[in-house]
């Protein structure tokens, strides 16, 4: 009985293995060990170093190497069980280090415009926010900003460009219209680069009164070389 209980574990835990989507190594989590020890390698040392005004960022990693792989099969290899991880560790490193430890905010996604996500199926940054207040345990609001016309993909273009492209791109959602929330909104995404988008979805907020507390980001691209060794 002992046995067969053990052959049936055995193949239950075989069953439920799958693939790292990074190298394709069998594992029963999202990524397999190598990858994730890969992935942790860079975090940053200093997540709130880029925390300051006009929009203050608070990031968990540098945005390049195995980190951009990884984002980049969430996004565009229909693997969002990567967001899952992700969120997790941004959860954790802004409990340990969030700069405004006195502010519950509610966070909101940067939201694909309906025919991306429609075509993705889901929107990364939600799926990471999901995460992130699981671990926090700060209140998601997937609405409250639409993306309410479509834009050209951001790569390519300058920093000027990108924002001509991102402007009146949002909108505020009706519920966030008629009833301010009574808390700043902290906005989360994958990635933070020029900060195009970021700053057209804050001036969007702004418009109807509400505050912004800042823009929490799986990635930054470095400019302090803070990377945990």
């Amino acid at each position: 009985m002992h046995t067969l209980t053990q052959n049936l574990t055995s193949l239950l835990n075989l069953f439920l293995q799958s693939h790292c989507p990074l190298c394709q190594r069998s594992t029963s989590q999202e990524f397999c060990n190598n990858c994730t020890k890969q992935l942790q390698k860079c975090q940053r040392q200093d997540p709130v170093s880029q925390w300051q005004e006009p929009l203050p960022v608070f990031s968990w990693g540098e945005y390049g190497g195995v980190v951009k792989r990884a984002i980049a099969a969430m996004k565009y290899e229909n693997q969002p069980q990567i967001a899952r991880p992700l969120g997790q560790w941004l959860g954790e490193a802004w409990l340990l280090n969030s700069p405004r430890r006195d502010s519950q905010p509610i966070v909101v996604p940067i939201p694909l415009h309906a025919s991306k996500q429609k075509q993705r199926k889901y929107n990364q940054a939600a799926l990471i926010g999901q995460s992130f207040c699981q671990i926090t345990g700060l209140k998601l609001k997937r609405n409250g900003l639409t993306r309410v016309r479509q834009t050209e993909a951001q790569f390519g273009l300058s920093v000027s460009q990108r924002e001509q492209n991102l402007k009146t791109a949002f909108a505020v959602s009706q519920e966030f219209r008629y009833s301010h929330p009574n808390v700043p909104v902290l906005l989360v995404d994958d990635i933070y680069t020029t900060g195009a988008t970021a700053r057209s979805a804050v001036q969007t907020l702004r418009e109807y009164g509400i505050v912004v507390l800042g823009l929490v980001a799986v990635a930054t691209t470095v400019k302090d070389g803070s990377i945990k060794n």
